[in-house]
């Protein structure tokens, strides 16, 4: 973990708060927001616990005005950019930063399959042109392409480029990666991967980006804080109970149906609705009465 480098710590992907309109909840981001920032957590806006891939361009603006209003100055606003149109993503990059965004964050198109050569000019196309220093997102399951390690280590020494989010689940591509920027204080690599953050963080991991931290930040902050100290058992305790929590909106369900749960946790949590977009929907009214009741007696346990 580099002592001088902002981008680092726990970053959590935040979900979109929406009214049954679909408009932004606002009022329900800054309950999320403030519950980021009495632990020290960032928020990562607009990415795929964000539902991103599926709101327009006024609602991502909507998100992240409604994020800075409460947190510029606090916490390092990561706003996502991703698109399959490099024009509407280069829009988004400039418009987030004027907005108050520090960080964007984007992954590749996922639509057309691409060659390593044509990922390699993207990259370096959209991080010519980022106003803010830019992460690259690395997320195989949902964009079809896995980011070489050779190609970011090329890419990151371009002086936009601050550093990879990896949610690939793959140890042995996460134990190259931290071997390849442990020690770079220029380059952070990032821990998408929520069941292995104090994994990547006791070996030499930057930050860590975990979903469940929607509701229980406080968790993932004692973890971080834990790593710092070298309190190995105490991470590896905090890591358990995290895990667990993640499975109750994750198990046996798709990323899609997750995310729709995980909503539902936290509207018990009180922090916002459940509306989801399209293609996501809500759970059915049976389904979800179940469901809160679990997570109910999840969310007890843990604070026990």
């Amino acid at each position: 973990m580099k002592n001088n480098n902002p981008y680092k710590g726990v970053i959590v992907p935040m979900v979109s708060p929406l009214n049954d309109d679909f408009s932004i909840d606002q009022a329900a981001v800054g309950r999320v927001v403030e519950n980021f920032l009495k632990y020290d957590v960032a928020p990562f806006i607009a990415g795929t616990t964000g539902e991103a891939s599926s709101l327009s361009f006024q609602q991502k603006k909507d998100l992240v005005k409604a994020t800075v209003n409460v947190a510029k100055g606090k916490a390092v606003i990561y706003a996502g950019i991703a698109s399959n149109c490099l024009p509407d993503t280069i829009e988004m990059a400039h418009a987030f930063a004027d907005m108050g965004a520090d960080v964007v964050v984007a992954n590749l198109p996922s639509y057309y399959p691409i060659t390593h050569a044509q990922a390699a000019k993207y990259c370096l196309k959209l991080a010519d042109v980022s106003p803010v220093p830019l992460i690259f997102y690395n997320i195989t399951a949902t964009t079809g392409y896995s980011i070489p390690l050779e190609l970011m280590e090329k890419l990151s020494y371009h002086p936009n480029i601050a550093g990879l989010k990896d949610s690939e689940r793959d140890e042995e591509r996460l134990d190259q990666a931290l071997k390849l920027w442990k020690d770079r204080e220029d380059f952070v690599h990032l821990i998408g991967w929520a069941a292995m953050s104090g994994y990547a963080l006791k070996n030499g991991s930057d930050g860590i980006v975990p979903s469940t931290g929607n509701f229980t930040p406080e968790l993932y902050a004692d973890l971080y804080k834990q790593a710092l100290n070298g309190n190995w058992q105490q991470v590896e305790e905090l890591q358990q109970l995290t895990n667990r929590l993640g499975a109750l909106y994750q198990k046996d369900r798709t990323l899609a149906e997750s995310l729709a749960a995980l909503k539902v946790v936290m509207n018990e949590c009180g922090l916002c609705g459940t509306q989801v977009m399209p293609p996501i929907y809500r759970m059915d009214e049976l389904s979800e009465e179940a469901f809160r009741s679990e997570a109910n007696s999840c969310l007890s346990n843990s604070r026990l």
